[in-house]
């Protein structure tokens, strides 16, 4: 016997055994009490509200119970064990009268076994009532909303039945004992079954629908995704001139054995910049598995989010993340958790925003128990490193910068996110504005303005330009370059939109920003505080702490955390990272009791040391003191440097001279921003000077050359979001070398656009190496302002085409210092072919061309020849890798039989056969200059070497022949 006094002094028991499970069981303990009348209908109704957490309605639940009495005490208990056994016989769920003359009593009376046979049936019964009038296409679309499970959806059905009086509720009693009674599975088998159907909802109900940055919009993630450029990481030691270009892969592709590192490894790591999509591409591959569509190879997906992750602070096991932190199973949690350690290649698991998770990779500690509980971060390391769930696949994505050296030990393969692709901006954008001629003036007014479309390559610009189109419409994006007028921009938005209906909307006021300040303080110090504790999600705890209140929170910029648990209560999180760094910058340029001094630890180079204590930004112009832990000082030396550098690029463009007149006019001191102003310029200049004074001397008889080390682009960023070309001149002064070599750095359209704004100024000419970067051809357009000061620029593997390397030579022809051009590995065709003719007949001092390994047919081949006719100071042709044929190589060969400089030759790879062998033979009788020709890799035979053979006896120059 159960007694009320005894139910109450269980009471904590009850709650954490209701809540323990999901929402589906807590529903499970629903029906049983639904069907013994224990509740009534408006008990039910009150107990069945969408967005509740679980544990206010488990205790509204015993809330409820109790005051029936210890009758309805006893009746809970009983209900949980029903629930919790759910072992009914499905062939005995039957015995219900079809032809009952209260059908809707009836359905109540058997909801658990109804809801049960309902279960595998219910998307066909859902057409058929549709189908025969009961309900509307409307209602139909509420029920088979995401965010329900197979039983969700009956017992939703089941409840329209209730309340509509159209004769639905004996329709279903009589159809739905006519159903199939399924076979009975083994206790295993059904209990995975079930639990399959149940994470694919779960899943599927995350990722359905686009997560947008500010929350406003329920975009379907099917009709908007637009693929990203995502490519297979280069291994460097391999990066030889004839190596091609890095495969493209659609999403399909991702566990396709291309670029393989590692045989033994699970995980395909994942690396873009903050921006760049790498969320939504996971959010899509969760899509495709949950609508059956794609990686059907995994019966078993679990998503998860590092910056959740780390939040958890109790030890877990593999069985404790799995099913408390994704997925609950109802029934056999032992049995399903068994069935997916004896088959993990049917498991997968992906892990989003590595770059969050405030703890290092470190394979120092091994643990190999699935069931033994350990900390967060050594769980998720030696998932990583396949101790624990061996051959299940792991995805991980990061930003590079958190990407060492020792976790690449444990990757089998290695992408690269490269954003959107020109063809990508403009269809994102026609998929976003379907009304007749949005989208084209968008797309006219982004290639119209290289600055912001170049910023368009990463998807959080394109999503803010979409966003405010109205606004770029009406103002022109001339007036956009650096990535701080973007985000003024989307906050201008935020803020119209929250403001009322007569408020000035011609732009981002005084009055506007003096309006929400209060707002706008709280937020940058949330952002700063998280940014300091590496804290990306606030609980309302941390909320109040930081006195954000609802009004705050209504701006938009904060938006609900997705929980992994259906029914717990989310936390709040920034719409994206940039944004709260962006915030969080805000907050240290107008937080009024902040002194200058403060912002210098923003810039700075490198970490210091490798305690996790000492392993964050060195004070470069502060001496080391005492502070409090709660300081904004010591926020700045705990952040991540990814952040941080972010964070010191918006602090930047804020307090440019073009945005510290708006924020003068807020009634903020003028005289506290100059010296803010003149702080962060000093620290910029500073560790600029200091990072060109760390270039080593040059070897002797060498030129002297520098590698830009990882902190050099965000000060260039920094320095271009201050549009001070004073300050770019001052800085650049110290930058005495002759080659500046950015491979693999990440170079876009934004970086160039900031290093042409910093490199013009240089005093001599300088040799610019970006090769393996995502120039394009938007960023061969930014370059041109500093290719007066190149006298080489290299661009191998950049995604170029014909257009971009036609606005370079239009350039370069009136740039007398530039004498060499690497293109390689790009997009060029024959319809760039004119274009390099003429910068071969006009440039006399032209030493260096090579174009190897792109689309180069024999017609562009004969169009060049035209150019090397009239060039008489060419050294080295480097055409290699294309497909010139023996047309291309004959026309090739007439025009260098007399050419006078040329000393190296590379045709490697051109299908050139007898013919063309024999047009290269007769130049080598006439040349008398060319020391090394490379013919490799094409089809010579015996006849094609008889004719070289021949030519070589009358030449006196080649060295090597290959």
């Amino acid at each position: 016997m159960c007694t009320q006094e005894g139910f109450q002094a269980q009471r904590s028991q009850l709650v954490g055994l209701l809540v323990s499970g999901s929402l589906e069981g807590f529903e499970g303990v629903l029906d049983w009490l639904l069907s013994w009348e224990v509740l009534s209908w408006e008990d039910y109704e009150s107990l069945s509200l969408l967005g509740q957490p679980l544990s206010h309605l488990a205790r509204r639940l015993l809330d409820t119970v109790w005051n029936k009495g210890a009758w309805g005490c006893e009746q809970l208990m009983a209900a949980v064990q029903e629930a919790q056994a759910d072992s009914q016989p499905l062939e005995l769920c039957g015995l219900w009268d079809p032809h009952s003359p209260c059908p809707a009593r009836e359905l109540q009376s058997h909801r658990p076994a109804i809801v049960r046979r309902l279960y595998s049936h219910v998307e066909g019964v859902l057409d058929l009532t549709q189908e025969r009038g009961f309900i509307s296409q409307y209602e139909c679309d509420g029920i088979r909303l995401p965010i329900f499970t197979s039983s969700q959806r009956a017992r939703r059905l089941l409840d329209l039945a209730t309340v509509k009086a159209n004769g639905l509720a004996a329709f279903l009693l009589q159809h739905v004992q006519e159903l199939p009674v399924p076979s009975a599975l083994p206790f295993k088998d059904a209990a995975c079954k079930k639990y399959m159907s149940k994470l694919k909802a779960t899943v599927s109900a995350q990722s359905r629908f686009l997560s947008t940055y500010d929350g406003s919009e329920n975009l379907c993630l099917e009709d908007i995704y637009t693929e990203n450029v995502l490519e297979v990481r280069t291994n460097i030691s391999m990066a030889g001139p004839s190596q091609q270009s890095p495969a493209t892969l659609g999403l399909e592709e991702l566990f396709s054995p291309r670029g393989c590192l590692n045989e033994d490894a699970d995980t395909v790591l994942m690396v873009g910049e903050a921006g760049s999509g790498k969320s939504t591409l996971l959010q899509q591959l969760h899509f495709l598995w949950a609508a059956g569509r794609d990686f059907q190879e995994f019966l078993f997906v679990f998503p998860f989010s590092c910056r959740q992750l780390q939040c958890v602070a109790k030890p877990l096991s593999v069985r404790t993340l799995l099913f408390e932190h994704c997925c609950w199973p109802d029934v056999g949690q032992q049995d399903i958790f068994q069935f997916l350690l004896d088959h993990p290649d049917r498991v997968l698991l992906t892990f989003d925003g590595f770059d969050e998770f405030r703890f290092r990779f470190t394979d120092g500690e091994r643990h190999c128990s699935p069931t033994d509980p350990t900390s967060v971060q050594n769980l998720l390391f030696n998932l990583l490193q396949g101790n624990l769930l061996k051959n299940a696949r792991k995805v991980l994505t990061s930003r590079p910068d958190a990407v060492t050296a020792l976790l690449r030990k444990y990757v089998c393969r290695e992408l690269n996110l490269k954003g959107f692709s020109e063809e990508g901006i403009e269809l994102y954008m026609r998929k976003h504005h379907r009304e007749p001629g949005v989208a084209d003036r968008l797309v006219c007014l982004l290639k119209a303005t290289s600055a912001l479309h170049g910023l368009c390559h990463l998807p959080v610009f394109s999503w803010i330009v979409s966003k405010c189109h109205q606004e770029l419409l009406l103002q022109g994006g001339g007036s956009f370059k650096t990535t701080t007028d973007m985000y003024l921009l989307i906050l201008q938005h935020f803020l119209l939109h929250a403001a009322p209906p007569d408020t000035d909307r011609r732009g981002l006021g005084p009055s506007l920003l003096r309006g929400r300040l209060p707002t706008l303080l709280h937020l940058g110090h949330l952002a700063l505080w998280g940014l300091g504790t590496c804290c990306y999600v606030f609980s309302a705890k941390q909320l109040q702490a930081a006195q954000v209140d609802t009004d705050d929170i209504s701006l938009g910029f904060l938006v609900r955390a997705k929980s992994v648990v259906l029914g717990s209560s989310a936390p709040l999180e920034f719409l994206h990272i940039t944004f709260q760094c962006f915030f969080a910058a805000f907050y240290l340029v107008l937080s009024s009791d902040l002194p200058p001094t403060t912002l210098r630890h923003l810039f700075s180079c490198c970490r210091s040391g490798s305690s996790p204590l000492a392993r964050l930004l060195p004070a470069l112009c502060v001496q080391h003191s005492e502070r409090k832990e709660d300081s904004v000082a010591a926020w700045l030396q705990k952040a991540e440097p990814h952040n941080l550098q972010i964070t010191a690029a918006f602090l930047a463009g804020l307090l440019s001279r073009e945005h510290r007149g708006l924020l003068t006019e807020c009634q903020v001191s003028k005289k506290a921003l100059l010296r803010r102003h003149a702080c962060a310029r000093w620290c910029l200049a500073r560790s600029l000077r200091k990072h060109f004074h760390s270039i080593p001397p040059a070897v002797r008889g060498e030129a002297k050359s520098m590698h830009a080390l990882p902190g050099f682009l965000w000060l260039i960023r920094s320095l271009y979001e201050m549009q001070e070309e004073q300050l770019a001149q001052e800085a650049v002064r110290g930058l005495e070398v002759e080659h500046l070599k950015l491979t693999f750095c990440g170079v876009g359209p934004a970086e160039c656009a900031a290093l042409a704004f910093a490199l013009q100024h240089l005093r001599r000419p300088v040799a610019l190496q970006l090769d393996h970067n995502s120039v394009g051809d938007i960023g061969v357009e930014q370059l041109l302002p500093c290719l007066s000061v190149c006298k080489a620029l290299y661009l191998r593997d950049n995604n170029i085409s014909d257009r971009g390397i036609c606005k370079l030579i239009e350039h370069g022809l009136h740039c007398e210092q530039l004498q060499k051009l690497a293109l390689f590995n790009n997009k060029l065709t024959d319809g760039c072919a004119r274009s390099v003719a003429e910068l071969l007949a006009c440039k006399q001092n032209f030493l260096a061309l090579r174009l190897g390994n792109n689309r180069i047919t024999a017609a562009g081949a004969e169009v060049l020849a035209q150019g090397l006719r009239d060039n008489v100071s060419l050294q080295f042709l480097g055409f290699w890798g294309n497909r010139v044929g023996d047309k291309g190589a004959q026309a090739l060969a007439e025009a260098l039989s007399n050419h006078r400089s040329l000393k190296w030759l590379s045709l490697v790879g051109n299908d050139i056969g007898s013919l063309g062998a024999q047009a290269l033979a007769l130049m080598l009788e006439r040349n008398v200059v060319l020391e090394e020709l490379c013919l490799e890799e094409n089809h010579l035979h015996d006849e094609g070497v008889c004719f070289l053979a021949e030519g070589l006896k009358r030449n006196s120059s080649l060295k090597v022949l290959k």
